[in-house]
């Protein structure tokens, strides 16, 4: 495609870098942009360096933060004894959405996954049994997707830490088989919360 400005072509493959942002939608976008007046697009640009520059991520849980600990982490009304075990930020704001639930997180980071080449060693699990070992834990609900590696992540982090004296739950199958979490609607995330089951049922 030939574009009337390298200013404006750059935009648009910027643009384009995003997911599920084709460069016709890029372009449209950039279009938007430049239509609008100076300063909403100016607005959108310093979010963005914001973004980059002052985003923090909890130093205990892992989620996206504007301090070193993160507002669900410091709040003393949460039940810090129960970690609930997620694989990405998107996962606890679908849990927070349903208002139900009371404990904390553990953000992994991912899942395991030898396809894309995505190991233990590249997952929060350390800091995890780090706090199993540290702090006064009495349970972990693994709320991870109903995948083969979300379930392999599940029986890894079992597998590691069950010697210890956490009794391990895992989320209700109101979640479907191959569902990712966080497009489950929030009666069934609440659903799935509540009557979480044993871990060592679910293996059986």
């Amino acid at each position: 495609m030939n574009y009337p400005s390298k200013v404006f072509e750059r935009a648009v493959e910027e643009m384009s870098q995003l997911p599920g942002i084709g460069k016709r939608t890029a372009l449209r976008l950039v279009l938007h942009m430049l239509n609008r007046s100076a300063s909403k697009t100016e607005n959108l640009a310093d979010s963005l360096q914001h973004l980059v520059n002052d985003i923090q991520y909890c130093e205990k849980c892992h989620t996206i933060s504007d301090a070193h600990i993160c507002n669900i982490c410091s709040n003393p009304l949460r039940d810090s004894s129960i970690i609930c075990v997620v694989e990405d930020v998107r996962d606890v704001m679908a849990i927070e959405n349903t208002g139900q639930y009371r404990g904390v997180y553990h953000v992994l980071g991912g899942r395991i996954s030898p396809m894309e080449g995505v190991g233990p060693g590249q997952l929060k699990i350390e800091s995890l049994a780090q706090r199993v070992q540290n702090e006064s834990i009495s349970e972990l609900i693994f709320a991870l997707s109903s995948t083969m590696e979300g379930d392999t992540t599940s029986f890894y982090l079992y597998k590691v830490l069950k010697d210890s004296s956490v009794q391990f739950s895992t989320i209700a199958r109101g979640i479907g088989v191959g569902d990712e979490l966080e497009y489950a609607d929030e009666a069934t995330l609440v659903r799935s919360i509540q009557n979480r089951i044993p871990y060592a049922t679910e293996m059986n």
